[in-house]
């Protein structure tokens, strides 16, 4: 799979077909995620979120996960989506502060309760 971005448009090549993705960030608690895929449901979030953050000695997490893959540097301007779902602890202030920006430029910031997982 290549990908490459054209108008702040990402397109992956998935064998002969090209499909456009999108970024987001998925925010659980103090810790947050920048995604490359769809915005998740809430019980999609919830497994994202267990997927990467549960880690054993010695194993390695793949960047990868279903339709979803954490993208280890992007811009800022090309986030289309944001989910946040409770934690054990308080959001940082520079995710509050992504997520002011993000919300600013018309992204809709999704919030999931615990009830909704």
């Amino acid at each position: 799979m290549r990908g490459t971005t054209h108008s702040n448009r990402r397109y992956a090549l998935i064998g002969k077909e090209i499909v456009q993705t999108m970024v987001g960030i998925l925010v659980h608690g103090n810790t947050h995620y920048i995604l490359s895929g769809p915005r998740p449901t809430a019980g999609e979030a919830v497994a994202l979120a267990r997927n990467w953050s549960v880690v054993q000695i010695g194993e390695t997490k793949s960047q990868k996960f279903e339709k979803w893959e954490i993208r280890n540097k992007e811009f800022r301007e090309n986030l289309e989506w944001a989910v946040i779902m409770p934690g054990d602890r308080d959001t940082s202030p520079g995710v509050l502060e992504l997520l002011a920006e993000i919300a600013a430029r018309g992204v809709e910031i999704q919030r999931y309760l615990a009830q909704d997982t």
